[in-house]
């Protein structure tokens, strides 16, 4: 690739793996499908688990190791499945791919349907057939998120692999290559940031680590909240301390108000900062657990479209009730 137009990519997809070898994590996965490719004996393969975890950089990198550059686009099929997912793309697109066999080039087709769960159930009932018909002919890599929402008949047609996501110890030295590489400045707890952040979710962290640098030229674990608008750590431990201690309802509310105003944050992530630290709260199990049924029922009525003036002052009064409780 001209590296004038690699330079100017983002860098989820400028530092994506190329190669099996530099992906990062699931080594077992990893080690039995190169131990599928150097045997010839490649099955239909269904990945699936959280977003940002090697998915489809694995099977990009599989296919890359099975075919040369020049017949790449002959014989991979990339579909994504959240703009492609009806019945006729199966019976149309994929169908004629599948069936069109290669006439001087030995081996098989590989078909890679990307966020599969987003496909209709007429369209993976139609696409069943296909998997078992033309098996001589192509190989179906099928990646999703959810595997509930794949049908049970396409399941039982390919050999599942679950991608966890990655741990703190597994994208810690990716990180490192694409900061050293950029010639970024990032302190220790702006890394730290970036992988509580992330949640095990390379792309995720690859994302934050961009926006940040280029907002604040510095990433600090700071500038990282302040960039993705999460709220600080201080910030949730100043508002737990006026939910247990402050008397005065109204003072309360005013001031969680004035600090949601001034850092632009949002109810529903304070309430999962909250839900953590309530966890590690001191008081009797009955009462927590009654805690978190609350904080549970004005989550769900955020996500509802509910205002969250109104589930502020829930919030206060769930807390209140832990203090009458407790005392």
């Amino acid at each position: 690739m001209d590296t004038t137009v690699k330079s100017n990519l983002p860098w989820v997809e400028k530092y994506r793996p190329a190669k099996l070898t530099d992906l990062i994590s699931h080594e077992e996965i990893i080690g039995t499908i190169n131990k599928f490719i150097k045997e010839e004996q490649l099955p239909h393969l269904l990945f699936y688990g959280p977003p940002g975890t090697g998915k489809t950089s694995t099977i990009l990198a599989c296919a890359r190791q099975l075919y040369k550059p020049q017949s790449f686009g002959s014989m991979v099929l990339e579909l994504n499945a959240s703009d492609d997912r009806g019945i006729n793309i199966v019976r149309g697109q994929i169908l004629d791919f599948a069936s069109t066999k290669t006439i001087f080039k030995g081996g098989y087709k590989l078909i890679i349907l990307d966020e599969a769960d987003a496909m209709t159930n007429d369209a993976q009932n139609a696409l069943r057939r296909i998997i078992e018909k033309y098996t001589e002919n192509v190989r179906f890599c099928i990646i999703c998120n959810y595997l509930s929402k794949i049908i049970p008949a396409i399941q039982s047609r390919c050999t599942r692999f679950r991608f966890a996501p990655l741990s703190p110890d597994q994208i810690l030295p990716r990180l490192e290559h694409v900061i050293e590489a950029e010639g970024i400045d990032v302190t220790d707890d702006g890394k730290k940031a970036l992988m509580t952040l992330a949640g095990g979710d390379m792309r995720k962290v690859l994302n934050v680590l961009q926006s940040t640098w280029m907002a604040y030229k510095k990433v600090t674990e700071v500038n990282v909240y302040n960039c993705v608008g999460h709220p600080l750590k201080e910030d949730i431990n100043n508002i737990i301390f006026w939910l247990l201690n402050e008397e005065s309802f109204k003072t309360c509310y005013e001031k969680i108000q004035q600090l949601k105003a001034q850092k632009g944050l949002a109810l529903e992530d304070i309430l999962t900062e909250i839900h953590l630290v309530v966890n590690r709260l001191e008081i009797p199990p009955r009462v927590s657990s009654q805690l978190l049924i609350n904080l549970a029922s004005i989550e769900e009525r955020l996500a509802d479209g509910c205002v969250e003036k109104p589930q502020i002052t829930a919030l206060i009064s769930a807390f209140s009730k832990v203090r009458s409780l407790v005392v």
